[in-house]
């Protein structure tokens, strides 16, 4: 065991000390004993930059300090790796020497010590169980002490800090997962201080070409900003004094990398179009002077309508408030303005860390039990929503979809509030109403006008689900991701288990038809059944048939799979000896349409017009004497019945993406007015555009002939299953030959 060598306070607390001023000096005390504790515990340890080991639990320490956090959260921080790295110091001698409070929360550090390291496996196979496993433990350790949970995310921060110094791709897992899990933690607790430093450098590491230059951007007109910054704030300022308002602070809020890409590419605007590149925060006392100064603000400049936000009145799901405006000043420029008083400011940057930074009064810690007890139910209805049987992935994709995502707050027929997550569909509230109105919904009625079922709900709407006989069940499209039916775990998981209810037998005839399907939509259905089979491991087809009756398995996923495997037997063949030819072959050359072709570098390259292959396709090159190489599709007729099969070469696709693929495609529906207008929508949504069109009408029956042009098949199987959905629609497929 470990003994605490000194209570001199070194030189590196100082400036935890001068972060957290409100510690008694018992607590300052208490605070360096841990300090020399983990000194000790970490001697001759070094960090992957080549520093003392110390310095990586200061530096946590640290962070939670500017959070304004207690003594025995920064005591846990100093030792949370201590228990972990040192063989001979256990949980029980840290509470001896610290008592009950710091050993628990080390405990709980301790047992999340083992980060998950890869979000990709998480997400697609088992080798992320133990990850997803972790993950579980954080978000359940919630429900015990959140300061573990905050402890962890200082631990995280820090790391991503000197992410530098480590290997690249264990640059880009970190950055990856912190992105996708510690960010949008940090944003669910309501720490602005964490969320926005975590986003920014972990887009560091995913886009670094981009964030350099946004980066550049923000420096090249930094000294311009921030002398018009000054003008702007001088006359706000000489205009809310004379309205008798006193001002707590007028200040340039921080620019974030992260959050104006975001805003660059969810608005499809440049850099020069963001509106929070110049911006300005007003914190004034009281709530009622928040809106005189808006006021004041939409009287100096005009305002832009549609960038008004009043979070006061309706604050966010994590409890953040101010008010937000953006307005146009007399050049033309945007400046965003938001107004807020000190509580809610403290709240917006310290989140729920902001309970343990004073110990005087009551409010503050109702306020915090609210927050708490929010985050608790989402926790746990995410956790109720999952199977006893699901494994730890299925938790975690809960926690994504139903806890991390932003929430609208929608209306019964008889008024009452449901808080849904952002992106909720009739479906989602269906499936939350009652999972029998789930399992029964045909149809819905948003405000009074019927939508589709794959509606995004929006806060403020009234739902109405209408509902068919109690002998219904719900679709298996339902669970296609490519639909978007489905946003909630709570409800996807609801119709999973309706499935598995039905009959083995069920579940084999619906599987068949799905397989099916979506093979004769990308034209590949003489493909074996065993064989696609055999890609999800199943030795028997009934097996196969019946999991993705279930809903175990997604149509999207077959497709990607047979592409997988398809593509993996082409490079495999590409490397086998060629056939003998009568012309010279000795080596490959990059094509300029991405493809790998065998060949002198001058040969002519044309797709064939009789099979039009995609990318993704299996191909084989034909040689025409004098008009070089003609590729068709594997399985094409022309191939298959060719009497000169010494004419083929091996032909692969290659790694530019550059050029669209036409791809002939036939639609038959029940012919209805609007028809070719609403397929049209769906192309124009993928951003595919249509090179060819015919239609031909017998007995009411409409055959629509379309050729699209696309970049690979997994965006040829996604368009034509929206396409399929339509009313009317009867089949939309793939044509093999035209």
């Amino acid at each position: 065991m470990v003994a605490a060598i000194s209570e001199e306070v070194p030189t590196d607390l100082e400036p935890i000390f001068r972060s957290q001023p409100r510690l008694s000096p018992e607590e300052r005390a208490f605070v360096v004993r841990a300090y020399y504790f983990a000194a000790e515990a970490h001697k001759g340890v070094k960090r992957f930059g080549g520093e003392p080991y110390i310095t990586h639990p200061v530096a946590v320490a640290q962070i939670l300090a500017d959070l304004r956090l207690d003594a025995p959260t920064l005591a846990a921080a100093l030792l949370h790796d201590v228990a972990e790295d040192k063989e001979d110091i256990e949980i029980e001698d840290i509470e001896r020497q610290f008592g009950a409070e710091v050993a628990q929360l080390v405990d709980g550090v301790t047992k999340l010590k083992k980060l998950p390291t890869n979000t990709d496996a998480m997400k697609n196979g088992k080798a992320g169980d133990r990850e997803a496993e972790t993950l579980r433990k954080i978000f359940l350790s919630m429900n015990n002490d959140i300061r573990v949970v905050l402890i962890k995310l200082a631990d995280r921060l820090h790391n991503m800090r000197t992410l530098g110094y480590t290997p690249p791709e264990h640059q880009i897992k970190k950055a990856r997962e912190t992105l996708d899990i510690f960010a949008p933690l940090a944003n669910r607790l309501g720490i602005w201080q964490m969320k926005w430093e975590l986003e920014d450098l972990s887009f560091r590491y995913l886009n670094p070409e981009k964030y350099r230059e946004i980066a550049a951007q923000l420096e090249i007109r930094r000294a311009e900003r921030e002398k018009y910054l000054e003008t702007v704030k001088a006359r706000l300022s000489k205009e809310i004094t004379a309205a008798g308002i006193p001002i707590v602070q007028i200040s340039a809020r921080p620019k974030h990398i992260y959050s104006i890409y975001r805003k660059m590419e969810r608005k499809r605007i440049p850099f020069d179009q963001v509106y929070d590149i110049h911006a300005l925060r007003v914190i004034v006392p009281e709530k009622a002077q928040c809106y005189q100064v808006l006021g004041i603000v939409h009287s100096i400049w005009r305002p832009i309508p549609s960038e008004f936000d009043d979070y006061i009145a309706a604050p966010k799901n994590n409890f953040y408030q101010s008010l937000h405006t953006a307005i146009l000043d007399d050049q033309g420029k945007t400046i965003e303005v938001q107004i807020r008083t000190p509580e809610m400011h403290e709240n917006a940057e310290y989140g729920i860390a902001a309970h343990w930074r004073y110990k005087e009064g009551t409010a503050h810690d109702k306020e915090f039990e609210e927050r708490l007890r929010y985050l608790r139910r989402l926790i746990e209805a995410a956790a109720e929503d999952v199977s006893a049987e699901a494994d730890a992935q299925e938790f975690v994709k809960a926690m994504r979809s139903d806890v991390f995502q932003n929430r609208v707050y929608v209306f019964t027929p008889k008024g009452d509030v449901i808080d849904l997550p952002s992106g909720a569909t009739p479906i989602d509230f269906a499936y939350y109403i009652h999972t029998d109105v789930g399992h029964r919904c045909r149809g819905a009625r948003v405000n009074g006008v019927q939508v589709s079922l794959d509606y995004r709900l929006q806060s403020g709407d009234r739902v109405e689900i209408i509902t068919t006989s109690k002998r219904a069940g719900p679709s298996l499209d339902w669970l296609n991701p490519s639909l978007g039916y489905v946003q909630t775990s709570r409800a996807r998981h609801k119709i999973q288990a309706w499935f598995k209810r039905v009959g083995r037998e069920n579940n084999i005839a619906l599987g068949r038809n799905v397989v099916d399907r979506e093979l004769r939509r990308l034209g590949l259905l003489a493909k074996p059944r065993e064989e696609v089979a055999a890609l999800f491991g199943f030795n028997k087809v009934d097996d196969f048939f019946s999991a993705v009756g279930r809903g175990d398995i997604s149509a999207p996923s077959i497709a990607t799979k047979v592409l997988e495997a398809d593509r993996k037997a082409q490079h495999e063949a590409a490397a086998a000896p060629l056939a003998p030819t009568t012309e010279p072959h000795t080596h490959p050359v990059n094509a300029s349409d991405g493809i790998d072709i065998m060949g002198d570098s001058g040969m002519l390259i044309t797709l064939g017009r009789c099979c039009n292959p995609v990318r993704g396709d299996p191909i084989v090159g034909y040689i025409t004497r004098g008009k070089g190489v003609t590729v068709h599709r594997a399985d094409c007729p022309n191939v298959i019945n060719s009497s000169e099969p010494e004419r083929f070469i091996n032909v692969t696709w290659g790694t530019s993406v550059e050029r669209a693929y036409p791809v002939p495609i036939v639609i038959t529906a029940y012919d209805r007015e609007g028809l070719l207008r609403d397929i049209g929508a769906i192309t124009a949504n993928e951003n595919i555009n249509i090179a060819d069109l015919r239609v031909q009408t017998r007995n009411s029956i409409a055959s629509i002939f379309l050729t699209i042009e696309l970049e690979s098949l997994e965006q040829l199987s996604r368009v034509l299953a929206k396409i399929e959905m339509l009313p009317n629609v009867i089949e939309a497929r793939r044509r093999v030959s035209v």
